[in-house]
């Protein structure tokens, strides 16, 4: 079952294209990783993809439900409600946390299941506890962000997402704003909800780890998908020169 499908996506910024006729899809239980050069448009297909930004022209489903039709050359958005439940699809884990500073770790984590949600108290703060030993912060639920490294706060950004009990997670650069150290913990929960077969789409520049965890592995530059398939033939056996050159510089 196909959980995400994109068709024939395009963004401009101020006239310059940078996302030019892309089309993907993501089956349920599949980690996706997605590498490419600053300014491919890695980020943007991830904003596009979870209505952090607002797509020109294409078409967007999830779950088989179309959400974003494209009719003369435009894409088309549904009514709140429907953009609401959508959102309920996916979780989404920034490089930068953007955690709420003035509330501690359980209400961080507690917060949109019970105030947009509705869900029952009780049970969501039992979930948030159980999240946050997931991901090895159950003595942390009292401390508030600045009290925490950055490799604390994005677990709890990781145990926030998880909570809503989304059908996939997307990873931007999650790492980027961390430490070589404190990076390996973030991984290894990642490689561990790998193996739990969540579905994730993982914007990362960590190919090691790509070619590890990644059932599929697309490469982007200049707007489009340049290559795409199992880690193996991308990262290791690349067929396209800009992806060669790209992973001649990493020196993978």
């Amino acid at each position: 079952m196909k959980i995400l499908e994109i068709n024939h996506l395009e963004k401009k910024f101020d006239g310059k294209t940078v996302l030019k006729d892309i089309s993907m899809s993501v089956e349920k239980g599949e980690v996706v990783s997605i590498l490419g050069p600053s300014g491919s448009g890695k980020s943007t297909l991830l904003r596009c993809a979870t209505f952090l930004e607002t797509m020109d022209n294409g078409e967007l489903s999830y779950s088989g439900q179309k959400i974003i039709i494209s009719e003369n050359g435009k894409s088309v958005y549904p009514s709140k409600k429907i953009m609401r439940e959508a959102h309920s699809k996916f979780g989404l884990v920034f490089q930068n946390f953007n955690l709420f500073p003035h509330y501690n770790v359980l209400k961080n984590v507690s917060d949109a299941p019970i105030s947009v949600m509705k869900r029952n108290k009780e049970e969501v703060l039992e979930e948030s506890r159980k999240m946050l030993k997931k991901v090895g912060l159950a003595d942390k639920e009292n401390a508030y962000p600045c009290e925490l490294s950055g490799g604390q706060q994005q677990r709890v950004a990781i145990a926030r997402a998880l909570v809503m009990n989304p059908d996939m997670l997307y990873f931007d650069e999650p790492t980027s704003a961390l430490d070589p150290e404190i990076t390996a913990g973030i991984l290894k929960i990642m490689k561990e909800l790998a193996q739990e077969k969540m579905t994730m789409v993982i914007v990362t520049h960590e190919i090691a780890f790509a070619r590890a965890v990644s059932d599929r592995v697309i490469f982007m530059d200049g707007g489009v998908i340049v290559e795409e398939g199992k880690p193996e033939d991308v990262i290791d056996n690349p067929k396209h020169k800009r992806t060669q050159k790209f992973l001649e510089k990493l020196s993978v």
